[in-house]
């Protein structure tokens, strides 16, 4: 019974559909990590010490708001717009989606992020490709708990912007995702980075050729993703029977 039903659910992740849904999210996560990791490379360009000046840290996190508003936009209505593992976990372990399908997500995420950065290596000469650090005040635990709260926010925000009791999605619900992601940057940017995306983590070490403290930015936001799925759709908001919410039988 087992086999059969896993069976089943990789037979509906290889469907037209879901390829749709894949090319979806590679396309939304390349543009998200071009123009984060490219404002963070603009900003070195134009403020020879970018690291300690504020308003490089306030264009980055306007660039991850606006970014990440427009990606989720553009594929909202085909893949859900998750444009981050982290996110795709979060629903995975919600039940929103099955678990081969998030791992195609996954991997059409992470190339994304990794093609984006190889056109920006590319195209950018004499830059380095930056890659989220920690500050020497954190620790790698510090920073993986720092990472798991932010991103705990964004996918709380994920699953309220995208909730139908709420009414449709609209523009309005990846407007807000964005504000959200460019806050968490404002908060932790000089910190841990503010990454909240393991895809965008992933994808600068491997150009970068460094995979420094990179535990922490997985374990921390995949921790954080599951933990607001979990909150948000079992304790805060959970499904009303059918009975209850329409007052009538069946």
């Amino acid at each position: 019974m087992a086999r059969t039903s896993l069976a089943a659910r990789f037979e509906q992740s290889i469907t037209l559909n879901a390829l749709r849904a894949y090319i979806a999210e590679f396309i939304s996560t390349f543009f998200f990590v071009f123009a984060v990791v490219g404002s963070t490379m603009s900003s070195r360009n134009l403020v020879p010490n970018a690291a300690s000046d504020p308003t490089s840290l306030v264009a980055v996190a306007i660039a991850n708001a606006f970014a990440l508003a427009s990606a989720v936009f553009l594929s909202a209505n085909i893949s859900g717009g998750h444009v981050n593992p982290a996110v795709t976990f979060g629903m995975a372990v919600g039940g929103h989606i099955s678990v081969p399908t998030a791992l195609f997500y996954w991997i059409s995420q992470m190339i994304a992020s990794v093609v984006a950065c190889v056109l920006l290596k590319v195209i950018i000469i004499g830059q380095h490709i930056p890659t989220y650090t920690i500050a020497e005040e954190m620790t790698g635990f510090g920073a993986s708990v720092m990472e798991g709260v932010v991103t705990f926010i964004l996918v709380y925000t994920v699953y309220a912007a995208g909730d139908p009791r709420r009414g449709t999605f609209g523009a309005i619900g990846p407007l807000v995702i964005g504000l959200t992601a460019g806050a968490n940057v404002l908060a932790t940017g000089p910190f841990s980075g503010g990454s909240m995306n393991p895809a965008c983590a992933f994808g600068s070490s491997v150009v970068a050729g460094t995979f420094k403290n990179q535990a922490a930015y997985w374990v921390g936001p995949l921790f954080g993703a599951a933990l607001a799925g979990l909150l948000y759709d079992n304790v805060v908001f959970p499904a009303q029977p059918a009975v209850a919410a329409e007052g009538v039988g069946v």
